[in-house]
């Protein structure tokens, strides 16, 4: 179940997936793919199962197929490393995907732009549109309502006795969102919200509030 909250009088679904749904630009936001960490871990003797990497297509053709959106926006670390044998699934997925692809520059995409924009895809240092920052790592600046990922963001939960669980979740503060890495191999890190943050948990299929 989405969680559908308003921002400078636009409407953003949070959906379970991680991803972000714009709705007045018709526009997915996602976080942190990292397409390619299992193959990169894989060549150097990780035992990582090769279906990990199926996982984030499975992910990311759900988010698609549930918004229907005419542009997809990758907030950064879309392919994890240098190219490698998932960049021909990469180049698939891109061929069937009828949205327009924009992709903001994270620390991971040291692959030549060029590559990008051979598939289509627009490579971008960041993007404004009305007052609305969108970066790969959380900026500040004025006048702006900033969506980012890099982060990882994660909540931990504390239940009776020593039980507890970490759970991706967007996290927003006054004038920030950051998304949850949208990749299922990436890992979590813990933030500790203070009175005047908003956490939104993913638990089970569902975007839960905690604040």
């Amino acid at each position: 179940m989405m969680q559908d909250i308003t921002i400078c009088d636009e409407i953003f679904g949070l959906d379970p997936t991680g991803a972000i749904f714009w709705r007045n630009q018709d526009m997915l936001l996602i976080a942190d793919v990292h397409f390619g960490k299992v193959a990169h871990f894989r060549k150097y003797g990780a035992a990582v199962p090769s279906k990990a990497s199926s996982t984030n297509y499975k992910k990311l053709e759900e988010a698609i197929a549930r918004h229907n959106p005419s542009t997809i926006c990758f907030l950064g670390d879309l392919f994890h490393s240098t190219l490698n044998n998932e960049w021909k699934l990469f180049e698939t997925w891109t061929q069937k995907t009828k949205a327009d692809i924009i992709l903001i520059s994270g620390n991971h995409d040291i692959i030549s732009p060029h590559k990008f924009e051979d598939l289509g895809i627009q490579v971008v240092n960041e993007l404004q549109i009305k007052k609305f920052l969108l970066t790969h790592h959380p900026t500040e600046r004025d006048g702006y309502f900033n969506f980012s990922g890099h982060i990882h963001p994660g909540i931990k939960m504390q239940g009776s006795g020593r039980q507890s669980i970490k759970l991706s979740c967007f996290y927003k503060t006054k004038q920030q969102l950051i998304l949850p890495a949208f990749g299922n191999f990436t890992g979590k890190h813990i933030l500790h919200p203070s009175e005047n943050d908003t956490v939104y948990a993913i638990v089970e299929g569902e975007v839960i509030c905690l604040s």
